[in-house]
């Protein structure tokens, strides 16, 4: 039944809102509460509805969540059990009834509550996924342990996600930082072939010199160039960039897009880019940027924390502090020595380095961190934030610029 509600004479009804009918409501508290709640709600389902539900309940049914939230209480195990073949056939089917983004969150929880990693080591399991940059974290975790057979497979596996990642962040990092780099490297007293003509009329129009035409022409004018605005050479412009990374378990998302943006800034000429990782020992990768999949297959996922090791080795290798950015990407969870490290990030700003820390690169929200190691990196003038992909090439062209860096949130760097 419609609900009809009284309103002041002249004026017009208010629309009410969508009424559900019962029987849908129903279903929904049915799709909801899962098998266990069948009995309460006096609904059964068939066909596309029963279809959707086995996948559900396949995944966090009774006994099936060994974390909390799962969709039952009772005692009985998971649908999925510990076989391949069935496991291939649920994910074709979450595929078929839920979007790209529901299936991938279905997938790291299977992973996650149902003990799956070990799956991933075959082919088979592989190519029924659907491919994210969690998916290519557990993978990386898994690569010591992959037998040869499947190390193609997760190899096109991480190809497929890195490729899809390069063409929606390397575009616009490009054009960005070769702004930020134009710009940085702007002169007042260009030689002539370095000016900028087209900034040097610009910055000059208010010494327009108006002249009479001669000869029946129409009259013109002149332009007084007072001051020229060119480039510096290309060695002056160049920039160093040093990316430190941390590849404990907990950074995985960051240490795919890291390696992604390393390879993007590896291909500007303008850039000089390192690629550092690192977790109790420090691992260069910079002659692997030409490829990010390379990059990542020479990661191991895991493993302790030595920041101030890692920093020490990038100092080593900084030659113009004050051309050079050095971005650690890390939890700052150290494992190290603690005050060594924030004394070489401090002599590292003395001499003239820009400096950023990320505590995550990634899209995953709010991550978890060293709050007091953040807090003694602010007084040093080094905010610690999250960034997300699509940030991140803004706060690289302000850190080239030498500028204030786009923090997303005050809060999270204290």
């Amino acid at each position: 039944m419609e609900r009809t509600t009284a309103h002041a004479p002249g004026t017009a009804a208010r629309p009410s809102a969508p009424q559900v009918p019962d029987a849908e409501r129903l279903r929904r508290w049915r799709m909801v509460l899962g098998a266990d709640g069948a009995d309460s709600t006096g609904r059964a389902l068939t066909g596309r509805d029963a279809a959707m539900d086995g996948a559900l309940e396949a995944l966090y049914g009774g006994g099936a969540a060994k974390k909390p939230g799962g969709r039952g209480t009772g005692g009985r195990s998971a649908g999925l059990g510990a076989s391949a073949p069935s496991v291939a056939r649920w994910l074709g089917d979450i595929r078929t009834y839920f979007p790209s983004s529901v299936v991938q969150v279905m997938q790291r929880d299977a992973i996650d509550r149902l003990g799956l990693a070990n799956l991933l080591l075959e082919p088979e399991m592989l190519e029924a996924v659907e491919a994210d940059v969690h998916l290519v974290g557990t993978l990386l975790s898994l690569n010591k342990a992959m037998p040869e057979t499947t190390k193609e497979t997760a190899r096109a596996v991480v190809r497929r996600v890195v490729e899809d990642l390069e063409k929606r962040l390397a575009s616009r990092t490009r054009a960005t930082l070769t702004g930020a780099l134009d710009r940085s490297a702007r002169t007042g007293r260009p030689r002539h072939r370095d000016i900028d003509w087209n900034r040097t009329v610009r910055a000059n129009l208010k010494n327009y010199l108006p002249l009479p035409g001669e000869g029946g022409a129409p009259p013109g004018g002149t332009i007084v160039p007072e001051r020229l605005v060119g480039y510096g050479r290309a060695s002056r412009s160049k920039k160093d960039v040093v990316l430190c990374i941390d590849q404990s378990g907990s950074m995985a998302a960051s240490v795919v897009h890291a390696s992604v943006f390393g390879a993007v800034l590896a291909s500007m000429r303008t850039l000089s880019t390192r690629l550092v990782v690192f977790d109790t020992a420090v691992v260069d990768l910079t002659d692997r940027l030409d490829d990010p999949v390379d990059v990542l297959f020479g990661i191991q996922l895991g493993g302790g924390t030595d920041i101030n090791r890692a920093l020490a080795y990038c100092q080593s290798r900084i030659s113009r502090p004050a051309d050079t950015v050095v971005v650690l990407i890390s939890d700052l969870y150290e494992g190290g020595i603690r005050d060594e490290m924030i004394k070489r990030v401090a002599a590292m700003k003395t001499s003239g380095v820009q400096f950023v820390t990320l505590l995550a690169l990634s899209d995953e929200g709010a991550p978890a961190y060293d709050h007091e190691h953040a807090a003694a990196l602010g007084a040093l003038g080094v905010p610690a934030f999250a960034c997300t992909p699509d940030l991140f090439p803004d706060v690289m062209a302000a850190a080239i610029e030498k500028r204030p860096l786009p923090v997303p949130d005050e809060e999270v760097q204290r």
